[in-house]
């Protein structure tokens, strides 16, 4: 059977592995599940274990899509044939210019410690990078931090202006890391819910809303903007992004974190730099970046922050006592990702994706009980409404669904969107084709109960 392991630490019901057992036989009458607590300390009673795990860590999720992620390739590992769409990593491999670059790299002897803000051809390919495509002015010297992902980027801005007692507004649906981080830094989110009849994007009304009711409150410091979106692949448009900037000029004390990972990869309008709109605004942006999900290095780590130099100098302070550098290999690989692939392979890519997009799309409005209200314009992710269903119980749809058969998606509760699915079309068109065929069985299956 599949076991339900629930954090018994407060909050945390969001959070949840899977354990396949080999002997039992699928049958469409669902025994209850077994279910169990843990926690991040050790089992063993505190009377023979002593140590005492920090209180911040020990109030913190693990992140539901790397459980079930690592789940399904234990089951895979066992011989179980699954389907999964519940990770963000392209299907194809990085351009033959990153691989051969790496390559020159190890062969080269490029193998020893950077500085910590990384080497300068790639802090200049970056700037330039940016400068082209963005309109935007970063000195490379002082302004841009290479890290270990884009992740690692975004912990470090947070911890960059976020204390003890401080705020952050994080917008819903949300990637599940935002407030973890948050809370590893002292500092409390406020949840910021968005429409889907809006596509999920974020509205000045409803920022200014939120700030008025809350800056007097609480010690503001922080707004997060994914754009595009994880989980939602929502795009804001320029104008959108100058109608929130408008109401952020009132708020001065607010910094802005800007999450662009997957600006690359944007369907139906362009996209456009939060960092770009003012002056005013690039003063107070940290522009997140990488080269995960538009050149699929994800097992690289590379990202990076573009910031003002205040900013980006205590990023790169915390960075120097983290992980002091990303790895050269990385990194001369990156350069080669700016430098040497073409805008037409690029192109191409985006054009693959959009295919798949519209492929999952066609057959989610083709589900009873389904909705997607405003078809995602960017990322890899689409995220239907299917509170129809379980009434609105998602994350029992998702283990039932994975016990029944064999397909990975993530609950939207995970992302502080209940009575959702994410689902991941970064994969191959067969398999897409594999997991609609199941999912639209399944949902029938259900209307038969």
């Amino acid at each position: 059977m599949i076991r339900t392991l629930t954090s018994n630490t407060p909050g945390s019901e969001r959070t949840h592995l899977y354990f396949p057992q080999h002997d039992r036989t699928t049958t469409r009458s669902l025994r209850p599940y077994s279910t169990c607590t843990f926690s991040l300390q050790s089992s063993t009673s505190s009377t023979t274990n002593p140590i005492a795990i920090n209180p911040l860590v020990a109030d913190v999720k693990v992140s539901a899509t790397v459980q079930i992620f690592s789940n399904v390739k234990q089951m895979q590992s066992q011989g179980i044939q699954v389907t999964s769409l519940c990770v963000g990593e392209p299907d194809f491999p990085p351009p033959d210019a990153v691989l051969q670059a790496a390559s020159r790299a190890v062969l080269g002897g490029d193998t020893r410690y950077t500085a910590v803000t990384g080497t300068a051809a790639l802090r200049k390919a970056i700037a330039k990078d940016l400068n082209d495509r963005k309109g935007l002015v970063y000195d490379f010297e002082k302004e841009i931090v290479v890290g270990n992902g884009a992740k690692q980027c975004v912990y470090q801005g947070i911890l960059a202006t976020v204390g003890k007692g401080d705020a952050v507004i994080v917008p819903a649906p949300y990637w599940p890391s935002y407030p973890e981080m948050v809370a590893l830094a002292g500092g409390e989110t406020i949840v910021l819910p968005t429409r889907e009849e809006n596509g999920y994007l974020l509205t000045a009304e409803a920022l200014d809303k939120c700030l008025q009711e809350n800056s007097d409150k609480k010690n503001i410091k922080l707004l997060i903007l994914c754009n595009p979106s994880n989980p939602t692949g929502g795009v804001h448009n320029q104008k959108r992004l100058q109608e929130l900037a408008q109401v952020l000029m009132k708020y001065p004390q607010v910094a802005i974190l800007a999450d662009e990972i997957y600006e690359r990869l944007v369907y139906d309008e362009e996209h456009v730099a939060f960092a770009s709109i003012s002056p005013q605004m690039f003063q107070r942006t940290m522009t997140i970046n990488g080269f995960s999900k538009a050149y699929a290095m994800t097992g690289l780590r590379l990202g990076y922050m573009a910031a003002p130099q205040s900013l980006a100098k205590a990023a790169t302070t915390i960075q120097s006592q983290l992980t002091s550098c990303a790895g050269s290999v990385s990194q001369a690989a990156g350069v080669a990702a700016l430098t040497l692939v073409s805008e037409e392979e690029m192109e191409q890519n985006v054009e693959i994706m959009k295919s798949k997009r519209d492929y999952v799309i066609e057959r989610l409005n083709q589900m009873d009980g389904v909705t997607l209200k405003v078809p995602p314009k960017g990322a890899f992710y689409v995220l239907p409404d299917v509170s129809s269903y379980y009434n609105g119980d998602d994350t029992q749809l998702c283990l039932d669904l994975l016990e029944t058969k064999r397909l990975a998606l993530v609950p939207g509760s995970s992302f502080g969107a209940p009575g959702t699915v994410r689902i991941s079309y970064a994969t191959s068109m067969e398999e897409l084709q594999v997991a609609m065929d199941k999912l639209e069985e399944f949902l029938k299956e259900q209307q038969g109960i």
